[in-house]
């Protein structure tokens, strides 16, 4: 299917992914630094720290009081951002930098974040973690207007707003960008003089404020806060927009009041566990979504082994509450390349045992309650599963500690469309069936937000982005919406053509 020039399958899960891996990615994470000296190499360790969110690409982009200087590369920040002559190659106090997974666009080096232009009040450079849902519509507008687009990368959408904007002030030429914009982002942008950080209106993707000996911070997560020895100072609110200079820091909210909904999976999943989300560790909710998943769906078992490494904090909490004993049964290989190519279906076969290996010790004679963060499509559950009874298990329970993933995102999560989601086209005891278990149980989303200290979620004000599980999509999907009326009217006219 086509809409604006462009496949709307920049919805569904990304082609340039390997089909047989089944887990969720999210599209990226930002860094922002500003008055230190060698900011581009603090920029550089607080994207090692972020490299979970996005593995396929990553940038730096440093001003040095004259000079704007980028670096764009495929690969891990690790092996692009290494040696003695980064702070040469990218010199300033001040620098942003960006970890990519592509969900949309194509994983080319001209999608790869910072982007760059030089505008009349000079240069600005921008790193954007989320999804915009109407940027196709925003596209095609801008392309009409005169527009000429050097990637496929929504970011590239908000420089151009920037430029067009017939405002004087650099700031409220961003104001006059972002208020034309949907979706849920997180973003990080340097000028000559300042840096700017904005979080969406309900805050779906998160956004924290640093202190660095004095100078200030901005990061996806706290972990990059960790990474360079910064202090934790707060979250940017949801709809809050930062704008820091030498003179400090000023706060406005341009947007509308709305109540924030922050992303559920960036405790499911994506965060890293040492990191603190809107005021909640991630490692201590993902224990109590394992501690009530046992409450819910316990079962009469010998051992709890959970799905290396984000299955790990959810299975110590199933077994401290179930009194089972927690054992690594499943061993994760850390040093698999993202970019193995499995040239035959014998080796694509074997390709989970490429990231996961039975500890058969553990596994053999016994029965294993398996737990993992979420399940999707199924597919690598269901080798993961096999693998296990190879290994000699007696019985395998799968729990997920997350409720049954019904429905898409459009919010910076790459994730199938509903018709290759297990949850939204099964029943439980044909997903059962389908995995291959004994038995298959789910956290419900009630014990999800009890884990979040939520108390019950109340469908009239729910607190968090949580769709995937309850189809409540927290904005408008304007090129969805688009997108699905232009087929309706297709299918329409096709239909009255074949009648004819």
């Amino acid at each position: 299917m086509t809409f604006l020039g462009q496949s709307t399958d920049r919805y569904s899960s990304s082609p340039w992914r390997d089909p047989e891996d089944d887990s969720l990615r999210l599209e990226c994470g930002v860094f922002g630094v500003f008055g230190v000296r060698d900011a581009a190499a603090i920029a550089a360790l607080g994207l090692h720290a972020l490299q979970h969110r996005g593995q396929e690409a990553c940038g730096i982009a440093a001003f040095d009081g004259n000079r704007f200087h980028t670096e764009r590369h495929m690969g891990h920040v690790g092996d692009a951002f290494t040696g003695a002559d980064l702070v040469q190659r990218l010199p300033g106090n001040m620098a942003i930098g960006h970890t990519r997974y592509s969900t949309a666009g194509g994983s080319f080096i001209r999608n790869v974040q910072p982007m760059f232009a030089d505008l009349e009040t000079g240069g600005v450079a921008i790193a954007h973690n989320g999804n915009l849902t109407n940027f196709l519509t925003l596209r095609e507008r801008l392309v009409q207007e005169g527009a000429i687009f050097q990637s496929t990368s929504d970011s590239e959408a908000i420089l151009h707003l920037i430029a067009r904007s017939r405002k004087a002030k650099i700031v409220d030429r961003f104001v006059d960008a972002i208020s034309q914009i949907e979706g849920g982002y997180a973003l990080v942008a340097i000028t000559n003089k300042k840096m700017i950080g904005v979080r969406d209106p309900l805050g779906i993707r998160p956004l924290v404020l640093g202190d660095l000996d004095g100078k200030p911070v901005l990061a996806s997560e706290t972990c990059a806060l960790d990474m360079i020895g910064a202090r934790f100072v707060r979250d940017i609110e949801h709809g809050e927009m930062v704008v820091i200079e030498e003179t400090g820091i000023t706060s406005t909210k341009p947007f509308q009041t709305a109540p924030a909904r922050p992303c559920v999976f960036e405790y499911v999943y994506f965060a890293r566990p040492d990191s603190v989300v809107n005021g909640r560790s991630v490692y201590g909710v993902r224990k109590r979504m394992g501690m009530n998943l046992a409450k819910e769906t316990g079962v009469e078992a010998d051992v709890v082994v959970p799905v290396p490494d984000s299955g790990v904090p959810a299975a110590l909490g199933y077994a401290q509450q179930s009194g089972l004993p927690f054992e690594m049964g499943i061993i994760r290989n850390h040093y698999v390349g993202r970019t193995f190519i499995q040239p035959t279906q014998g080796v694509r076969e074997l390709g989970v045992r490429m990231k996961h290996s039975p500890n058969r010790a553990v596994l053999a004679g016994k029965r294993v309650v398996l737990i993992d963060d979420s399940i999707v499509r199924g597919t690598t559950s269901l080798k993961i599963v096999r693998m296990v009874r190879e290994a000699g298990a007696k019985e395998v329970h799968l729990r997920s500690a997350s409720p049954p993933i019904k429905w898409p995102d459009f919010y910076g999560i790459d994730m199938p469309e509903r018709e290759q989601l297990l949850a939204a086209n099964k029943s439980l005891e044909e997903m059962a069936r389908f995995l291959e278990v004994d038995s298959l149980g789910f956290l419900s989303v009630d014990g999800l937000y009890d884990a979040l200290e939520a108390g019950q979620r109340d469908p009239a004000t729910p607190q968090f982005t949580d769709h995937y599980f309850t189809g409540d999509y927290p904005t408008r999907l304007t090129d969805r919406e688009i997108a699905e009326g232009r087929n309706e009217t297709n299918d329409k006219q096709l239909s009255l053509l074949v009648s004819a």
